[in-house]
């Protein structure tokens, strides 16, 4: 019986187009075997968690090159938590500084990933951490 494929979600967050490091990391994932979703830019929280739900994905991961992800980040966690999805896996990514990771993580963000990250660490943090026995039980 063939294994179930990690399925991650990816999105930058809030208003951002820049695009190149998501979409490294994108393929790194399906290169990886994992089946990506890739939402683009400009996302509401609202729409990257209708898509989570539609998708059925393991990750959920997003892109901030601003300071949305101070705001946005922690509302992600919660809406996910109140759509009965706390059990997916969020993760950060793009440019966030070093004094946001602690107050990422203490609103639900499972890891960041600063500029720099090489992919293979994120790869192996995804494979790692989608089984399950990491993740924030459901709310619902």
């Amino acid at each position: 019986m063939a294994l179930k494929k990690i399925k991650v979600l990816l999105s930058q967050l809030g208003i951002d187009n820049h695009d190149r490091g998501i979409l490294i990391v994108s393929r790194a994932l399906r290169d990886a075997g994992m089946e990506v979703v890739y939402l683009g830019g400009n996302n509401t929280v609202e729409q990257i968690v209708r898509a989570s739900i539609q998708e059925g994905v393991d990750v959920v991961g997003v892109s901030s090159h601003g300071e949305s992800h101070l705001v946005l980040a922690p509302k992600l966690v919660q809406c996910l938590k109140e759509e009965g999805l706390g059990n997916v896996l969020v993760i950060l990514g793009g440019l966030v500084l070093e004094d946001d990771i602690p107050v990422m993580k203490k609103a639900g963000i499972s890891e960041v990933f600063t500029e720099g990250a090489k992919l293979d660490d994120i790869v192996k943090y995804i494979e790692e951490k989608a089984s399950g026995k990491d993740r924030v039980a459901s709310t619902r």
